[in-house]
């Protein structure tokens, strides 16, 4: 599976920087490029899957703010045409970053939860470096789609994994996958992570899956589980 390029458009170095993080977060292949201005990026002429670009892009030596280049970029018919994700801090641009094709907005500060089901979805559309989980088990080591994962159970020290094609047990530690997989998996109790994409219905004290698997929720989680699973469907 080929890494996806990327692009990293902002005239703040702070902003690229925290992007950058972001995205080295969601646990795909990719290549990440910084431009701090819109003439940066037009020179280098590569080519990338996937853009985020500042609108209030700035650039004393010239007048091309980030809503501009976007329309320089889909004016070329020559070239690949990355998706894009605009990063404003108005709202007031979001409807002007449709005219243009983009494919979301991010909001600054940035929503961190957002970010990962925005970032997902646009991996999923540039066909590559779909969200993975590698495991080693044994002398074997294996790479499993999230996708294919409905929750994850600890089990004395181990991790049961339940996927669409069976279950399969590895040593690591919830809390680890916890943190790895935050946005699209959620902890609902101490002994189960659960796959947001799966969840059928919920109550205050079990979820339900798309499965038909029932699983307890923790009173002391089901407040940060709500707000997770709510933040995931938007």
């Amino acid at each position: 599976m080929e890494a996806i390029k990327i692009a990293v458009c902002d005239d703040e170095k702070n902003i690229r920087d925290y992007i950058c993080s972001l995205v080295r977060k969601q646990g795909v292949e990719c290549e990440i490029t910084e431009y701090a201005t819109a003439e940066d990026y037009l020179l280098a002429g590569a080519e990338h899957d996937l853009l985020f670009l500042d609108v209030e892009l700035k650039d004393p030596d010239s007048s091309l703010d980030g809503m501009e280049m976007a329309k320089r970029i889909r004016g070329m018919e020559d070239i690949k045409q990355p998706i894009i994700i605009f990063v404003t801090g108005y709202e007031k641009y979001v409807y002007d970053a449709f005219d243009v094709g983009a494919f979301q907005y991010l909001l600054k500060p940035i929503d961190e939860g957002r970010f990962a089901e925005i970032f997902q979805r646009a991996a999923q559309q540039t066909g590559q470096g779909k969200r993975v989980l590698m495991i080693q088990y044994g002398n074997t080591g294996k790479t499993i789609p999230l996708g294919d994962i409905y929750y994850m159970e600890s089990q004395n020290h181990k991790i049961a994994v339940h996927m669409k094609d069976g279950v399969l047990e590895y040593y690591a530690k919830m809390s680890d996958l916890e943190e790895e997989l935050q946005g699209q998996f959620c902890r609902v109790h101490k002994g189960y992570l659960v796959n947001l994409s799966y969840v059928d219905e919920y109550n205050k004290t079990e979820v339900t899956l798309t499965n038909g698997d029932k699983l307890l929720i923790s009173k002391y989680k089901y407040e940060d589980f709500v707000k997770a699973y709510l933040r995931f469907m938007k």
